[in-house]
């Protein structure tokens, strides 16, 4: 049998076992080009991590994040032991050594001016007009407040503080804090979202963009779509993403094809993707009741496990590709691939290659 003939034998067997589990979100569909705007990011854990590299990249794109339990931009310099030993308290092996200023943020913003100037990503002086919220649970024993405070201050190098909330009170643990669905605040574990009796998603949404009208309070107004990711990556399951993604899509927006509509993207965390909880995340952290009430597109991009990222991780330490925090990097650019088809931009045809030195990207 010829190769390329397997290879596409092989992908539809896994589109079929892949809709065969997810129930409503049966059919895979091409994600729909529409013309939405005010970009905004947010995530938790690896999410958040991811969030925060997204709008630093593509600064001139996007207008605003919140970050839940995350870090700097390009905090692990592309070390795994970095990763989880400063970055985060996630090494079965060496010892955590977070503490304050120990993400070395004189370090990162160096290096975030530099890949500007290379072209790598968007000059940081976009930033400036962003709004950005975090949110440190007191609690957070994988990613601890001193991370957090040293995110909060690497965004002080670029904006002004009235730009910022930065909460850290709540009694959270590792999860996205909800009012009204998941484990106890204080707990640790699957699918990491806490009832807190505190709603993270509409408090960031509402920062980001301004007062909001009242959430829905019923049953979903909009509905979700299943989309095909490997359109935005050749074969994604090679990068660490999933062979198919979601998107939040109130009616009022479908109607109009975004016209009018502003467009969110929510990265989950680790062990948040399809495979590890189904549709909890999608259905249940909090963003899409205050979607179908605001005019809002929300897009979940998936990650998915493989060998050397075995907890569907976003690529926040180079387990997939040493350009992972410029644009030009595989989950980046397929990411900002979706934006573009949402948003109505023409994406570039193509990308001036990095010239980053070794020691900065591996």
């Amino acid at each position: 049998m010829p190769l390329l003939m397997l290879m596409l034998m092989l992908m539809l067997m896994l589109l079929l076992m892949l809709t065969s589990t997810t129930g409503a979100l049966a059919q895979v569909e091409l994600l729909p080009p529409m013309a939405a705007g005010q970009v905004s990011v947010s995530g938790l854990s690896s999410g958040g991590y991811m969030a925060v590299q997204f709008e630093v990249a593509f600064s001139a794109t996007v207008r605003g994040a919140g970050i839940i339990a995350g870090g700097p931009y390009f905090c692990a310099q592309g070390s795994v032991y970095t990763a989880t030993t400063r970055c985060s308290c996630t090494s079965d092996i060496f010892a955590c050594r977070v503490h304050p200023g120990g993400t070395r943020i004189a370090d990162l913003i160096v290096l975030t001016d530099w890949f500007a100037a290379d072209g790598a990503i968007d000059p940081p002086e976009g930033l400036a007009s962003h709004k950005v919220w975090l949110l440190s649970g007191s609690v957070d024993s994988v990613v601890p407040q001193p991370v957090m405070t040293d995110l909060y201050n690497y965004y002080r190098h670029y904006m002004a503080a009235s730009q910022i909330v930065y909460r850290r009170m709540l009694p959270a643990e590792h999860a996205l804090p909800t009012d009204q669905y998941g484990n106890p605040c204080a707990h640790l574990g699957s699918p990491y979202l806490n009832n807190c009796t505190y709603d993270a998603a509409g408090q960031l949404l509402q920062w980001i963009y301004g007062p909001l009208l009242p959430r829905n309070s019923g049953p979903p107004a909009g509905h979700v779509l299943a989309f095909l990711q490997s359109e935005f990556l050749p074969f994604p399951t090679l990068h660490g993403m999933a062979t198919v993604g979601y998107l939040y899509l109130p009616k009022s927006c479908e109607d109009s094809a975004g016209a009018g509509c502003r467009l969110h993207v929510a990265f989950h965390g680790c062990l948040q993707d399809i495979d590890s909880i189904g549709t909890t995340f999608i259905d249940h952290a909090g963003y899409n009741a205050w979607a179908d009430s605001n005019r809002l597109i929300i897009l979940y991009p998936q990650a998915s496990a493989i060998a050397p990222n075995p907890e569907a991780c976003w690529d926040w330490f180079a387990y997939d590709d040493a350009r992972y925090a410029l644009k030009s990097g595989h989950q980046m650019a397929a990411i900002k691939r979706m934006v573009d088809r949402l948003t109505g931009v023409q994406p570039a045809t193509s990308t001036s290659p990095s010239r980053c030195r070794p020691d900065r990207c591996i």
